[in-house]
């Protein structure tokens, strides 16, 4: 028989993002969300910040209005970079051939 398992001794998982995040911005600066997936439609649920209902998305699902994140990132500047909240990735725009002048 094996011994069970100690659910101290376990590590929790982090979940994996549903799509890839961009950046993560700089305390004071504002997240890009354009992505429509950061939006749902169909339900609002409690904030994981301040509770109130949102129907906005972190990248990892979360439910979270999109100021509160950044008031998050300002308050906690070195747990920021572990990239709980980040912009969406922005895809590089194709350099102008022509000249405009």
């Amino acid at each position: 028989m094996s011994a069970p398992t100690r659910p101290e001794a376990r590590r929790p998982r982090r979940r994996a993002p549903l799509w890839t995040p961009g950046g993560i911005p700089a305390p004071g600066q504002l997240l890009e969300w354009r992505d429509g997936r950061h939006f749902d439609r169909w339900q609002d649920l409690p904030s994981v910040l301040c509770e109130q209902p949102t129907p906005m998305r972190s990248h990892y699902g979360e439910p979270v209005h999109k100021i509160c994140a950044e008031e998050w990132i300002s308050a906690n500047p070195k747990q920021s970079r572990l990239g709980r909240f980040a912009s969406d990735t922005q895809p590089k725009r194709p350099r102008a051939t022509d000249d405009h002048a």
